[in-house]
């Protein structure tokens, strides 16, 4: 009981704030271009902000963890190839590539930081995590819905290297590198300045949860509902089932391990159905995917930080 307890008061806060999202805008408090526009605002400030103070207020020649950051890029990439190879089964091309990156894309920052933050206070390992995943979530996102497009079978290569551009001046990466050159250079934090940016970083997970709650659409889950529920299953149970076990192996624990459960079983971002929209899918596998991930993840990642804190290993 002690250890459900503890997964409840680490996941429930979390979920509770995107309930209220959603209830703010089926009552009229938030619109879908509010959300919109809160959800950009809180990935082009806060939370750089709250990824900048996560690094730079620690010494981060000590934090900082090689075989960490390579086990979350090598395990990433394991979670793309797996997830093609389970689109081969599909024989309709045009659903493979929105299968593809809802099953493996996380919402690796804003709930990852949200969680360890719940669990420990600060998040010293989930800008690890990210520099680990984030980068490849987003360059394969873009070759893979290129090759798989409804329209075309050739990959866009101005679109690839456009995104490449992009993850170098995503601002959740400035945010990571800004906070490294600080903590590096062993900078001083004036109370002045640390109390602007513990401002600015504090509102990064309340409005983001309740703008990521605020963005669904309950209407649209109801077509491509087999491939859905097949990518929603292995985001949130087959890759933690396959990985974690390896991760303890590995010698990873407590805030490490929370960090790669993040990273494999967390919800499916919201991009990914803006990305397949934009790039000529039809991005109703997507949305799905998304809505039943966000639902559930909330039962399935209490469930993992459960059977982690019972084995003894958070």
């Amino acid at each position: 009981m002690e250890n459900l307890l503890f997964s409840l008061n680490a996941t429930v806060p979390v979920f509770f704030m995107m309930v209220l999202g959603m209830i703010l805008k089926k009552i009229g408090w938030i619109s879908e271009s509010f959300a919109s526009q809160l959800n950009r605002f809180v990935f082009l400030i806060p939370l750089p902000v709250l990824l900048f103070q996560d690094i730079a207020t620690v010494d981060f020649v000590e934090v900082w963890d090689f075989s960490f950051v390579v086990f979350c890029f090598v395990v990433t990439l394991l979670s793309i190839t797996i997830a093609t190879l389970i689109s081969c089964f599909f024989k309709e091309k045009s659903i493979k590539g929105e299968f593809i990156q809802a099953t493996y894309r996380s919402s690796a920052a804003l709930l990852g930081v949200a969680l360890i933050q719940n669990i420990y206070g600060q998040s010293s390992m989930g800008p690890l995590m990210i520099i680990g995943s984030v980068p490849l979530y987003n360059i394969f996102a873009v070759i893979i819905l290129s090759f798989y497009q409804p329209q075309s079978q050739k990959i866009d290569k101005d679109l690839i290297k456009k995104t490449c551009k992009g993850v170098l001046t995503n601002p959740i990466i400035i945010g990571i590198v800004a906070g490294l050159i600080w903590s590096l250079c062993h900078l001083p934090m004036p109370a002045i300045l640390s109390k602007s940016v513990s401002y600015v970083a504090n509102t990064a997970t309340p409005l983001g949860l309740m703008a990521m709650g605020a963005s669904f659409e309950f209407k649209k889950a109801v077509d491509q509902m087999k491939p859905a529920v097949g990518a929603s299953f292995f985001k949130l149970f087959g890759f933690c089932a396959l990985f974690l076990p390896l991760a303890i192996v590995c010698g990873f624990h407590n805030e490490q391990l929370i960090a790669i459960l993040v990273m494999l079983g967390s919800a499916t971002t919201v991009t990914c159905y803006v990305m397949a929209k934009n790039m000529g899918h039809v991005g109703v596998l997507s949305s799905n995917v998304v809505m039943m991930t966000t639902l559930l993840s909330g039962f399935s990642l209490t469930f993992w930080i459960w059977v982690l804190k019972t084995l003894s290993f958070i």
